[in-house]
């Protein structure tokens, strides 16, 4: 349920309001526009009386809102959300970010001669995997601690703020220095994760799972966000079809949707959509044409001998050329979409 106040209420009258509801048991959201404050409430509505709201003379109008989903909800948060990072990157809100870096980090001399291509060429954020969840046993598993360390002095040497992926909530010691925590496709439905990183005060990068629909994807936000933490990112990252002459298939339509229904922004990674280097670019400019704040992409200086996904790792020379293309796309873009 939402509750739009009308303009210039009372701020004495609102906090008794909002005083009211939390008797209620009815959790509070607050939201302030240029023109319009809405009130989103969640919890169990049903004791609240539309009737008695609508007599207020601070209250404009009620709704009831159907979806599940409430916190993520663009009805509850009509203005998009723009997640700040270390105050220097904003996420959304117009801006349109790059990130970039390995698929997983190998040594020092890797990490931070890519990091320092890909600042150069335009990142904004740089990636590297630490924890890598890998369909085989047999295979590279990732540098885990070592590795966020290497990450952390890569971010030393370059400026840019960093991402990596958890994989259990045991490991969030670990992530002191981590400026965005992800959370991978496989965990998408991790609720209990999900739960406890609603506690934390990073921002939260959440990837749809290989087989999920976009409201389960919204519900995996809900949970973050429900625990106090609003500073979560979406991500798309191909689904799981029919389809093999690409690794996944990657839901280009949810861009436009996922604007409709949520405030949160959304990214999109089509180097494990894809599979594939060569399909990397034209997957990047299709998704900025459609309207997404940015793209995550994994760039290697060597893929053919990446310890993990170098098929689909483009090189910094075609990152560069990438980079400089979608920033110029963007503008076009943008104003069309709005």
């Amino acid at each position: 349920m939402v509750i739009i106040l009308k303009q210039n209420a009372d701020k004495n009258k609102i906090r008794q309001l909002e005083e009211r509801l939390l008797q209620q048991n009815i959790k509070v959201r607050p939201t302030e526009g240029d023109k319009q404050t809405i009130l989103g409430l969640i919890g169990d509505t049903t004791v609240v009386d539309i009737d008695t709201l609508l007599s207020l003379d601070i209250v404009e109008n009620v709704k009831r809102i159907q979806e599940p989903y409430k916190a993520a909800n663009r009805k509850f948060h009509p203005h998009d959300t723009v997640v700040r990072i270390n105050d220097t990157v904003s996420v959304g809100g117009g801006s349109f970010t790059i990130i970039a870096g390995p698929c997983s980090v190998e040594s020092v001399p890797q990490i931070t001669g890519i990091a320092e291509s890909v600042k150069k060429s335009g990142a904004n954020i740089l990636r590297g995997g630490a924890f890598k969840p890998r369909t085989s046993p047999y295979a590279f598993q990732g540098m885990r601690g070592e590795g966020l360390k290497l990450l952390s002095e890569a971010k030393k040497e370059t400026g840019l703020p960093i991402i990596s992926e958890i994989m259990e909530i045991n490991q969030l010691p670990l992530f002191s220095d981590v400026d965005i925590i992800q959370v991978g496709a496989r965990n998408m439905q991790n609720f209990e994760l999900l739960k406890e990183l609603g506690h934390q005060d990073k921002p939260i990068l959440l990837k749809r799972g290989l087989a999920n629909t976009i409201d389960e994807l919204l519900m995996s936000a809900e949970y973050i966000m429900s625990g106090g933490n609003n500073n979560v990112i979406l991500c798309e990252r191909g689904i799981r079809t029919f389809e093999t002459a690409t690794r996944n298939t990657l839901d280009v339509s949810c861009i436009p949707v996922l604007k409709q229904l949520t405030h949160l922004p959304i990214i999109i990674d089509p180097s494990h959509a894809t599979g594939k280097a060569a399909l990397v670019p034209p997957m990047a400019y299709a998704a900025t044409a459609a309207g997404a704040d940015g793209i995550m992409v994994e760039v290697h200086n060597d893929p053919p001998h990446a310890l993990c996904d170098g098929a689909q790792s483009i090189t910094p020379e075609t990152f560069d050329s990438l980079a400089k293309s979608l920033i110029e796309l963007r503008k076009y873009a943008y104003s069309y979409n709005q």
